[in-house]
C-alpha cells in the first residue's frame, strides 16, 4: 500500500520532544514527509513547519483538524502525557498509524483504550521507547535471547538524578504529567527491564512515593530552582514488584535525591550469568571454576537486533524501524500491548503508595 510512496506525517505538539527527539529523527528518514503540524501555541506550529515541513506545510491549533487531511498516514503525538489517550484514539479512528511519545498513558485505563482504539481500526501504534535502540540495550536482549543469563530471577531498573528536575513546560504538574520521575525517566528503565526480560504478567508489587524535597529552595537544580508551589509531582519513587513467574524487579527513580550515585541504567541477575550497564555494559559469571567479567565493544561492528539499522542515534534508529514497519506491514520494535503492562505497573507502584498496600494485577 505504501511502497514505493512517501508517507505523510502530522505532528501534533510542538513543543521540546518534538523539536528535541520527533522532527529531527523524521527528517532523516527518506520515506517521510512531513506535512502538518499542530500545536496550542500556533507560533511553535509555525516555526516547526518552517524548519521540518514540506513547502506549504501546514498549520493548526486543534488536533482535529490536522485529522481531518485524509492524505495524512502516520501522526506522531508529542503533547504533556495527559492528552496522549484522547488525541491518540482521535488519530486511530481518524485512520491514521500513531507514534505516541512515551509513558502511553497517565493510567491504564487510558492506555486500554489506546489498545481497543488501534485494533478495531486495524491501524499501528507504537510508544516512543528509543532506548531499546541503544547499543547496550541491543546487545543484552540479544545475550538475553540467546539464554546467556539462564532464568532471571533479580532485576534493577534505574533512573536516578541528583538534582536534575526538569522546571519547564508542565512537568511538575500532576494534573498534566500524571507523575514525576517515576512515569517520566524510570518508564524507559522499566520498559527496557521488560522487553529483555520477554517477561509481561507482573502478579503484585509495592511502592513509595515521596514528596520529601520538592518544598525546598536555593537546592542546586541543574536546571535552576523549582517553584515549590508548583511542584506537585513526586521528587522519588521506588516499587517492588513480583512477576507471575517469581522473577522481582526493583524499580528506582528520582528527579531530587540526596545521593552521589546517579543512574540510567540495568542490572539483572540469572542462573547462569549476570549483567548491568552500570559505567559500561558489563557480562559476569563463573566458567571453570573461575569468576569471570568481560565488557564487550559496543563502538564497531554490531548491529541492531531490529532491521540491522545502526546509525548510532536511537532516535533515528527508531524512527526509521517505525516508518519501516508501516510501509511492510509488520510489527514496530515496541509493541502498544508491551507499553501498556509498564503503564499498569507504574500505576501499580503509584496505588501502592497511596493505599499504603500491596497493589494486585488482574
Amino acid at each position: 500500500m505504501y511502497e514505493g510512496k512517501k508517507l505523510r506525517v502530522g505532528i501534533i505538539g510542538c513543543g521540546g520532544i518534538a523539536n528535541g527527539k520527533h522532527m529531527p529523527s523524521l527528517k532523516q528518514v527518506e520515506e517521510v514527509e512531513m506535512v502538518a503540524f499542530c500545536d496550542l501555541i500556533i507560533e511553535k506550529a509555525e516555526k516547526a513547519a518552517k524548519e521540518y515541513g514540506i513547502p506549504g506545510a501546514a498549520v493548526y491549533v486543534d488536533y482535529k483538524e490536522l485529522l481531518a487531511d485524509e492524505t495524512i498516514d502516520v501522526v506522531h503525538v508529542c503533547t504533556p502525557n495527559r492528552a496522549h489517550s484522547f488525541i491518540t484514539v482521535d488519530a486511530l479512528d481518524a485512520g491514521k498509524h500513531v507514534m505516541c511519545e512515551k509513558p502511553m498513558a497517565i493510567n491504564s485505563a487510558e492506555a486500554k483504550k489506546m489498545l481497543e482504539a488501534a485494533e478495531r481500526n486495524g491501524k499501528k501504534l507504537t510508544i516512543g521507547y528509543q532506548n531499546r535502540q541503544c547499543a547496550d540495550s541491543q546487545y543484552l536482549k540479544l545475550e538475553s535471547s540467546q539464554g546467556t543469563f539462564g532464568d532471571i530471577y533479580y532485576a534493577r531498573a534505574m533512573a536516578l538524578r541528583r538534582r536534575g528536575v526538569p522546571t519547564w513546560g508542565v512537568f511538575l504538574s500532576e494534573e498534566e504529567r500524571g507523575g514525576g520521575p517515576l512515569i517520566d525517566i524510570a518508564t524507559h528503565s522499566l520498559d527496557l527491564t521488560l522487553w529483555i526480560l520477554n517477561n509481561y504478567e507482573p502478579a503484585y508489587c509495592v511502592g513509595k512515593a515521596f514528596h520529601a524535597l520538592n518544598n525546598q529552595t536555593n537546592v542546586a537544580n541543574a536546571w535552576g530552582d523549582w517553584d515549590p508551589e508548583k511542584f506537585t509531582v513526586e521528587d522519588s519513587a521506588f516499587g517492588f514488584v513480583v512477576m507471575k513467574n517469581g522473577t522481582v524487579i526493583s524499580v528506582e527513580s528520582s528527579w531530587a535525591l540526596n545521593t552521589t550515585k546517579t543512574d540510567g541504567s540495568l542490572l539483572f541477575c540469572g542462573t547462569k550469568a549476570g549483567a548491568d550497564n552500570m559505567g559500561r555494559l558489563s557480562i559476569n559469571g563463573v566458567r571453570n571454576g573461575r569468576r569471570y567479567e568481560y565488557h564487550p565493544d559496543l563502538s564497531a561492528g554490531g548491529v541492531a537486533f531490529y532491521d540491522g539499522i545502526d546509525d548510532g542515534d536511537p532516535s533515528v534508529i527508531e524512527a526509521k524501524q517505525w516508518i519501516r514497519s508501516i510501509i511492510e506491514d509488520r510489527d514496530p520494535c515496541v509493541l502498544p500491548k508491551q507499553a501498556y503492562v509498564v503503564t499498569q505497573i507504574l500505576e501499580g507502584i503509584y496505588e501502592s503508595s497511596k493505599t499504603g498496600d500491596i497493589y494486585r494485577f488482574d
